[in-house]
């Protein structure tokens, strides 16, 4: 429906062709008066006619009284409307949500560049009615039920409010069970009390809220919606929905006598906890299908109305808007006041932490009067001789609207922040203003400060008591202003809703949030990427032995990682996942009326264990069944009198074998079960032990979730059982290739579902000089990940702002027939481009752009949709996309012009290089690249030792850090970067030594940071971060007295603190010492005697890096340095046999990571066998440590102290946990 409109031009300048507003007018706006609500659904515009003036993007308001204005915003969060491109096309633009309003008010943004603002509009819609009350903090309506008390088991609930106070009840209800509903604005967001007969929550002193929404205090109507079933209860507020179950047993909600809307008309009653009453309006309230508004209005008598008006006529409080964080300001001159000083209060609100508020020259110069925040507190400075500062409030910045008051009269100045004491301090003389008063920022000609500029909104203003109308500020009746927006207050909640993923913690300023990631296990702008590998299988390719580890078996997606024991073998990689009964089982007594039963819970869930079994090539379960006059199935009818539960709950009675057979065990599988007639050992009944173990490996039915004995009631009858981990390995998503052998061959997948974040990763290998690995496509959003030179990879997009790119280039070609590895990632906050090792590439997003990426076409993957792009021909392999893996393989297999598989010798699943040593193809077989290996030889097995004195030392030091890099985009609000800092360090070495205290490696930044490993006297090897001149000491490593044993411990620190713009690493004596502690510094002194191998840090091989360039200037050598073979000969045999008791291995796990330091000491004692146990604990490790008398400043007794220990010190991913 076409609406009836009137347009007032923001000037007197109006034309019969279309509005077209002065030249000097400073903001132009087109207002619409609708004469009364209507709900608006779309807006039309058009340039002026016959003209060169259009308007080519605009902003849309809306306010019921033309004073209180709020921005219009679509789905994405985007408030800019795409115009005119001339002045007689129409274009239409429908309101992603209608909008209940009388006003509108059109910003031009942009205009035509060839004339000047035109525009005529139309408004699509229609009427809209309601019926109104208004609460004045004191009434309320109560609903009286027909009975005494009300039981439902379903409630839907409907009303919309507005007010301009944070605080008030708009809904409570209770009954004398303890039954209650209580629906409460509390700091501007609406709070949602519930309780269904659960006496835990009745005595408790703080019931547990569900809050949904944010900034509700606005002024403006906000829609709200409850719906109940049973404990099922869905909270709506707007756009925002929260899903939760109530807390108990109970089913209905019993609420006595009444409800009542906008308050409570007896505070202090039992189970009330509630802070005010409600102020402001709500409309069209309904419960139950009862329009209570309409109740009260015809005065019905289960309706009693307490003061209240069925109308609408909340002040409108005229607010100011600061945009600019270095421009924004108000100029106010100052009123008379008699009395001498002056004082100045104002409401303010803001995200931000810091910026200057308030500003006044004084009388007397310099003297000048600041009012700041500062750290999220308020800040008031008199900048005299000396200065006077005081502090007050406490997360003034949290969105809220503060209250603040500054007076300098009788010879003192108050500071007074909402409901806080007053902070008052004496002067020596009465501080008059000099000229005018600043709000936000100021002038550049009155005022020079480095403070950050105010953003925010200001209301209520008083100068000397006096209130100040902005409407005159902004018609240039009254002081002056630069970058404001008045009648309205444009703050934006950036956290609701919370883009950052897998429970990350939003925080925001005034124009964009960030995300802390710290103990998610995830990492990036929106905690987005898995820390983790995603199989112990690709654990093994980064080089990795056997441990425990962190594992995320889908990635990015919601299921988060689980720590599972990886044992990698020559032959395979298995992962372990053990459970909470590993004991061998009794049973004694149980039949089946009252049989034993026992669960299993496992160390991960159930989607994690699903996630595994489906990932991996074989899983298996182990179980050892020994019975005596025990049968597992009855004789006479078949029936079993024992089964287990597979993964689904179904009862299963087989106990072994990979293909399901009803009724049968191991020994009937091979065929040599002892008594021919059955098909189990048990089932022959025999008082002598029988045993019917087995192995259980079809994928669909493990893990065995439950196991049922039933027949142990007779004399003598026993079950002795035990229920081994589930044990699964290889991962068939790892090597899934396809052959691309024309360039028109594609394989098609569904589109991608990815509106506000998604990752792709995958490898390839080509011989051609360009080609699409991947495009997805729709009218105008899309994605392209393409090869477009030999040298470059590049990674387009478009969500609405412009196409993006960014690019990656390689000094050596791309299309060497080797396998490369390449990931995208795009998020609302960035995107990135990964290839191989190379420096990551990253492109922010526009502040305020589009957000969801819309696509529609199917995912074309080997080729592009647009027919002049030359499809890929090669290989590709592991393609995931946000954590599923796309199966390549299977849809090569009915696609021409594409096969399975990747020939070659470095394209399968058998590792070939070891220790991060890269496979390349020859023509005739392959050769191992061991330059990012610490290792040599044919296969980066060979270890590389050098023999250390104590004049030795080894310095590698790194080239200059990376700066920030501009990449050239078509998006020109957008940065690209290059990472100039890694979110962890991972480092890796072995050593042998007899010397304590020693100093085994430290490593330097160019911003005088340091990380130090020290082996101490007693044997602890302590690591020392130092950040920022801060000192963190983080543990021990206990590395004597563990012979013939394997322990692992995982250890878990967190620190805010970030090791960056790394500089050097030093290997044995350190010469220069100026940044270091003195305690490191005392054991730099003494150097390091022994044999190092093997070291690694991050890609880079500093020991073998010196052997092989001494003459680099990358490399510095001094003392005497002598290759050998000492790392090699620690772990024969040979060596070991003459000196067992005297030798302690350790293997240890340690990662450094920029938001959190998160560490894993795996602690591995080696003999001449390696078949011993495995056992994990945890440590944590006091902090008070003596270390100085580890280290040697005080003399101590070393029971091992002649006696040569071995220690292998790896410092490994995160993913190692």
């Amino acid at each position: 429906e076409y609406l009836w409109l009137t347009a007032r031009a923001s000037t007197n300048d109006t034309a019969a062709g279309g509005w077209s507003p002065e030249i000097s007018d400073r903001q132009p706006w087109l207002q619409v008066d609708l004469g009364e609500r209507m709900e608006v659904t779309a807006v039309a515009t058009q340039g002026r006619f016959n003209s060169q003036d259009w308007v080519s993007s605009y902003l849309l308001f809306y306010s019921d009284t033309g004073r209180a204005w709020k921005q219009h915003r679509q789905e994405d969060g985007g408030g800019r409307f795409v115009g005119n491109v001339n002045s007689e096309a129409v274009v239409h633009n429908k309101l992603s949500h209608s909008v209940r309003t009388r006003f509108l008010r059109f910003v031009p943004l942009d205009w035509s560049r060839s004339g000047w603002l035109g525009l005529r509009v139309e408004v699509y819609g229609c009427s809209f009615k309601s019926d109104v009350v208004s609460f004045d903090g004191g009434s309320s309506l109560l609903y009286r039920f027909n009975q005494k008390s009300m039981s439902t088991v379903k409630d839907v609930i409907s009303l919309r409010f507005k007010s301009r106070q944070a605080e008030g009840v708009l809904l409570h209800g209770e009954g004398q069970r303890g039954d209650y509903i209580t629906l409460e604005l509390h700091e501007g967001k609406l709070d949602l009390h519930l309780n269904l007969d659960d006496s835990r929550l009745r005595l408790s002193s703080s019931p547990v809220a569900v809050t949904v929404g944010s900034l509700l205090d606005d002024q403006h109507w906000h829609s709200v919606l409850i719906e109940r079933f049973n404990r099922q209860v869905n909270l709506t507020v707007d756009s925002h929905t929260q899903h939760f179950q109530t807390k108990g047993e109970g089913l209905s909600l019993d609420v006595d006598y009444e409800l009542s809307f906008g308050g409570i008309p007896l505070p202090g009653k039992p189970g009330t906890f509630l802070r005010k009453n409600f102020q402001g309006c709500m409309e069209n309230l309904y419960y139950n299908g009862i329009n209570i508004i309409d109740l009260a209005k015809r005065r019905k008598p289960q309706i009693h109305s307490g003061n209240v008006t069925f109308s609408c006529s909340q002040p409108q409080l005229g607010a100011c808007t600061f945009l600019s964080s270095s421009s924004s300001f108000l100029l106010l001159p100052g009123a008379a006041n008699t009395t001498g000083g002056f004082s100045v209060q104002f409401q303010f609100r803001t995200w931000n932490q810091d910026g200057l508020l308030f500003s006044v020259q004084l009388n007397s110069e310099p003297q000048r009067l600041e009012l700041q925040i500062t750290k999220s507190r308020l800040l008031l400075t008199l900048n005299m001789k000396p200065n006077v500062k005081c502090s007050l409030g406490d997360r003034v910045n949290d969105g809220l609207w503060h209250s603040v008051s500054v007076d300098t009269r009788q010879l003192q100045i108050t500071l007074t922040v909402d409901n806080e004491p007053a902070s008052t301090t004496p002067l020596w003389e009465q501080l008059e203003s000099r000229g005018n008063f600043y709000f936000g920022g100021c002038s550049s000609t009155d005022c020079l400060t480095s403070a950050p500029v105010f953003q925010g909104c200001i209301q209520l203003i008083f100068i000397n008591s006096q209130p100040v109308d902005l409407n005159h500020v902004q018609q240039g009746i009254l002081g002056n202003y630069n970058e404001l927006q008045f009648d309205m207050c444009n703050i934006r909640d950036r956290c609701l809703p919370n883009l950052c993923e897998h429970g990350g913690h939003c925080s925001q300023n005034w124009s964009s949030f960030s995300c802390d990631c710290s103990g998610t296990g995830y990492s990036g702008a929106t905690c987005h990427s898995s820390l983790y590998e995603a199989s112990c299988e690709a654990y093994r390719l980064t080089g990795s032995s056997s441990g425990f580890y962190s594992i995320d078996p889908d990635g990015s997606g919601p299921m988060g990682s689980t720590l599972v024991y990886c044992n990698m073998t020559e032959e395979k990689v298995w992962t372990v996942l053990s459970h909470n009964n590993t004991a061998p089982v009794r049973v004694q007594g149980s039949s089946l009326h009252k049989p034993h039963i026992m669960k299993f819970n496992y160390s991960a869930s159930a989607e994690q264990i699903q996630a595994i079994i489906t990932r991996s090539e074989h899983c298996q379960q182990e179980v050892v069944y020994n019975c005596r006059k025990s049968r597992l199935f009855n004789t006479k009818d078949g029936s079993p009198l024992s089964w287990w539960l597979d993964q689904g709950e179904e009862k299963q009675s087989y106990w072994g074998g990979f293909l399901p057979a009803a009724q049968q065990c191991s020994c009937s599988l091979e065929g040599n079960c002892k008594d021919r007639d059955n098909f189990c050992n048990c089932d022959a009944d025999s008082d002598t032990w029988a045993n019917d173990s087995g192995i259980l490996s079809f994928k669909d039915h493990l893990p065995v979730s439950q196991i049922v004995i039933g027949d142990t009631s007779r004399t003598g009858s026993e079950v002795i059982y035990h229920i081994g981990p589930l044990r699964c390995y290889g991962d068939k998503s790892i090597w899934n290739a396809a052959s691309f052998h024309e360039e028109s061959s594609s394989l098609l997948f569904p589109s991608l579902q990815a509106e506000l974040s998604f990752d792709i990763s995958f490898y390839f290998k080509t011989s051609a000089p360009s080609g699409v690995f991947l495009e997805n496509l729709s009218i105008k959003d899309f994605i392209r990940v393409e090869l477009s030179s030999p040298s470059v990879v590049t990674f387009s997009f478009d969500v609405g702002n412009g196409p993006a790119v960014l690019s990656v280039k390689s000094h050596p070609p791309l299309n060497d027939r080797q396998w490369h590895y390449v990931r995208v990632e795009r998020n609302v906050k960035e995107a990135s481009l990964q290839v191989d090792q190379l420096p990551l590439r990253f492109l922010e997003a526009p502040a305020n752009g589009h957000r969801h990426l819309q696509l529609s076409s199917q995912l074309f993957v080997g080729r592009g949709t647009v027919s002049q792009q030359r499809g890929f021909l090669g290989c590709i392999r592991t393609l995931a996309i946000s954590g599923v893996t796309l199966d390549l393989e299977e849809k090569a297999k009915i696609t021409a012009g594409v096969s399975s598989g990747c020939p070659g010798y470095c394209s399968g699943s058998n590792s070939l290089c070891h220790n991060r040593g890269r496979c390349i193809e020859k023509s005739s077989g392959y050769i191992c690249d061991c330059s990012h290996s610490a290792y040599g030889g044919p296969t980066c097995k060979q270890e590389v030792s050098v023999s250390f004195d104590r004049e030795s030392s080894v310095t590698f030091t790194f080239l200059e850090p990376f700066s920030v890099m501009r990449n050239r985009s078509s998006q020109a609000p957008s940065v690209s970067r290059e990472s100039s800092s890694r979110a962890r360090e991972d480092m890796a070495f072995s050593f042998i030594t007899s010397q304590r205290p020693a100093m085994l490696l430290t490593v330097s930044t160019f911003s005088q940071q340091y990380m130090a490993v020290i082996l101490a006297r007693n044997g602890t090897s302590p690591v020392w971060l130092t950040v920022d001149h801060v000192t963190h000491f983080f543990f021990d490593l206990f590395l004597l007295n563990q012979i013939d044993q394997d322990i692992h411990r995982k250890y878990t620190l967190t620190s805010n603190t970030e090791l960056a713009l790394i500089g050097s690493l030093t290997l044995g004596k350190v010469i220069r010492m100026e940044e270091f502690s003195e305690d490191v510094m005392h054991a730099g002194l003494k150097g390091f005697i022994g044999c190092l191998s093997s070291v690694q840090f991050n890609h880079v091989a500093p020991l073998k890096a010196a052997l092989l360039n001494r003459g680099s200037s990358l490399v510095t050598i001094r003392g005497p340095l002598v290759q050998s073979n000492c790392g090699e000969l620690a772990t024969s045999p040979h060596t070991l046999q003459g000196n067992a008791q005297g030798v302690a291995t350790a293997v240890v796990f340690i990662t450094v990571c920029v938001l959190a330091v998160m560490t894993r000491l795996l602690y591995q004692q080696r003999h001449v066998q390696k078949n011993n146990s495995i056992k994990q604990k945890e440590h944590k490790h006091s902090m008070d440590t003596d270390y100085r008398i580890d280290t040697g400043n005080t003399p101590t007794q070393t029971p091992c102290k002649n006696k040569k220990t071995e220690n292998f010190i790896s410092l490994s991913p995160l993913g190692q946990m």
